[in-house]
C-alpha cells in the first residue's frame, strides 16, 4: 500500500525538465569562406621578401659604412721613384711631415716585403722592386672628426718631395655614399612595392570574403548590429591570418640570415667566402637587424589588418546606400 502511494505522488510530481545547453556560437566570418590558408601564403611570402630586402639594405649599409669608416680614418702618400731620389729618406721625410700636421694620430711606411705581397695577385712572387718603377706608399692615419688640412699638406709634400702625392681618398668615400644611398633607395622601393602589393591583396580577398557573405552583413544589419561590429569581427579574422603569415615569412627570413653568417663564419679563408664577402660583404644583421625584422612583421600584420577594417566598413557604407535607395541595385543605379 505505501508503495503505490509513494509510486503514485511521483507520478503526480512535476518532472524536472533537462538543463538547457547553450550552443557555442559559431563565428560572423565562417572560415571556410574565406581564403585563409591562400592568403595566408601570400603574407608570408610577401613578408619574407620585405624582411630580406630590409635585411639586406641593412647588410650593405653596415658594410659601407664600416669600407667608408676604413678609408676616412687613413690617407696614403705615394712617393714615385727617381733616378735621383733617395726612396727611404723619402719616404721618412713625407712620413714626418705629414704628421706634423694637426689631427694625424700616426705613420706606417709600407716596406718592401709588404709592397712586393701588394703586387703579387698581379706580377706574381719572387718580385724584384728594383727591377721596375714601382711607388712606395706611406700610410697615415688620421682623426675622422678632427681631420688635418688635406690642401695644405699636399702643398708642403710637393714643396718639400715633388714626386710625392696625397690621396685622401675623397673619391672612394663619395662613390660608397654614393653606393650605399642608392642601395637603400631601391630597398625602400622594393618595400613600397611588397606593402602594397599585399594591401591590394588583402583588400581583394576582403571584397571576396564579403560577396560570398553579402547576407549575412545584411541580416545582421537588418537585426541591428552596427558596422563597427561586422568590421571588427572581419579584423579579427584577418588579424589570425596576417599574424601567422607575417611570422613565418620573417622567421624564413631571419633564419635565411642566421644560417649565411653561420656559413660564412665557419668558412673563413676560402675563395667561396671570400666572394661572397667581397660582393655582399658580412652576412650578420646584428640585433638591430633582426629588430627591424620584427618591426616588418608587425607593421605587415597591422597594415593587413587596417586594410581589412577600411575595405569592410567601404562595403557596408555600400550595401547601406543601396538600400536606402530604391533605384539602385546591386550598386548600379537604373536608368
Amino acid at each position: 500500500m505505501n508503495e503505490t502511494t509513494e509510486r503514485n505522488a511521483q507520478d503526480r510530481a512535476p518532472q524536472k525538465r533537462p538543463e538547457m545547453q547553450v550552443r557555442p556560437t559559431a563565428p560572423i566570418v565562417p572560415p571556410a569562406n574565406v581564403s585563409g590558408n591562400a592568403l595566408m601564403c601570400v603574407i608570408a611570402i610577401m613578408a619574407f621578401l620585405a624582411c630580406l630586402t630590409y635585411g639586406a639594405v641593412s647588410m650593405v649599409r653596415a658594410t659601407a659604412a664600416s669600407w667608408q669608416s676604413q678609408i676616412s680614418r687613413e690617407i696614403t702618400i705615394q712617393i714615385k721613384p727617381d733616378d735621383k731620389l733617395d726612396m727611404e729618406a723619402a719616404l721618412r721625410d713625407a712620413r714626418d711631415l705629414a704628421l706634423t700636421f694637426s689631427g694625424t694620430k700616426d705613420g706606417q711606411i709600407v716596406d718592401r716585403a709588404a709592397t712586393a705581397r701588394l703586387l703579387e695577385p698581379w706580377l706574381g712572387e719572387g718580385l724584384d722592386l728594383d727591377e721596375l718603377p714601382v711607388p712606395r706608399l706611406v700610410i697615415i692615419t688620421i682623426d675622422e672628426r678632427n681631420p688635418p688640412d688635406f690642401a695644405a699638406m699636399r702643398q708642403a709634400l710637393t714643396e718639400t718631395i715633388p714626386q710625392a702625392f696625397l690621396d685622401d681618398h675623397r673619391t672612394w668615400v663619395n662613390r660608397l655614399v654614393a653606393m650605399a644611398e642608392t642601395t637603400a633607395w631601391i630597398g625602400t622601393a622594393v618595400l613600397v612595392l611588397v606593402f602594397t602589393a599585399m594591401v591590394l591583396t588583402v583588400i581583394f580577398a576582403t571584397r571576396g570574403a564579403l560577396s560570398g557573405n553579402r547576407h549575412i552583413i545584411e541580416v545582421l544589419h537588418f537585426v541591428g548590429a552596427e558596422a563597427g561590429f561586422v568590421a571588427s569581427e572581419f579584423q579579427k579574422h584577418f588579424l589570425k591570418i596576417s599574424l601567422k603569415g607575417s611570422f613565418a615569412g620573417g622567421a624564413l627570413a631571419a633564419l635565411v640570415f642566421a644560417i649565411a653568417g653561420y656559413w660564412q663564419s665557419r668558412s673563413l679563408a676560402t675563395p667561396e667566402s671570400d666572394q661572397a664577402t667581397a660582393l655582399f660583404g658580412t652576412f650578420s644583421v646584428g640585433l638591430s637587424g633582426y629588430l627591424g625584422i620584427a618591426a616588418t612583421m608587425l607593421i605587415i600584420a597591422l597594415l593587413t589588418t587596417l586594410t581589412a577594417r577600411f575595405t569592410v566598413m567601404r562595403t557596408i557604407f555600400e550595401i547601406d546606400r543601396i538600400r536606402s535607395d530604391p533605384a539602385r541595385t546591386d550598386g548600379v543605379p537604373s536608368s
